[in-house]
């Protein structure tokens, strides 16, 4: 089933529909042509983009999420990374968000990420938990230690899991870092 919320396509396909059955009713029934008639059609179109404008999917939710994540990675910016986990945060390696951004903070300090790009994202929502599996490319600025030592730029896949939160809002609850330059990794592997 089509979500209209989530894109306008599906009604301005049917305004394409109703426009062309509107022409077929104006020539056979020349005596009842109406200006207000091609309202319709563009009544459906507006209606079409006021959905997708005013409703916020969970996916659409999850993708600015995400964008947002990316962002402040790429700007070194844990203050802005702490308000997306969950305060029930826990992965493989870190028992609380409080080892996470502590970790966060050690790590984007002297990392010099020039770029970090999301190349795709497979998200998969069934309310109230979701996950992304996402591949990213990081560009690392010359005076990395990254830079210097292995490459400046690097190919990651790493898991990320959701939970809706009490406030209908979306938060991380679990990292998972799965591959660098196609090499399995975890957790234990990346440098502090």
């Amino acid at each position: 089933m089509f979500n209209f919320f989530e894109q306008p396509y599906t009604l301005i396909g049917l305004a394409v529909i109703v426009l062309f059955g509107l022409f077929t009713f104006r020539s056979v029934f020349p005596e009842k042509r109406s200006p207000r008639q091609w309202l319709i059609p563009l009544s459906i179109v507006a209606l079409a983009f006021a959905l997708d404008l005013l409703v916020r999917t969970d996916r659409e939710k999850l993708n600015a999420l995400i964008s947002t994540l990316m962002k402040a990675v790429q700007e070194e910016n844990h203050a802005a990374i702490e308000p997306l986990i969950a305060v029930d945060y826990q992965d493989s390696h870190h028992r609380t968000k409080a080892e996470l951004m502590a970790r966060c903070r050690k790590t984007l300090a002297d990392i010099y990420i020039h770029k970090n790009k999301l190349r795709s994202c497979l998200l998969q929502i069934s309310p109230p938990a979701a996950k992304a599996t996402i591949f990213t490319t990081t560009t690392f600025d010359q005076k990395s230690w990254v830079a210097q030592s292995y490459k400046s730029f690097l190919f990651f896949k790493g898991e990320i899991f959701f939970a809706r939160q009490s406030d209908g809002s979306w938060r991380v609850t679990r990292i998972n870092p799965l591959e660098v330059d196609k090499q399995p990794i975890t957790w234990s592997q990346i440098r502090q």
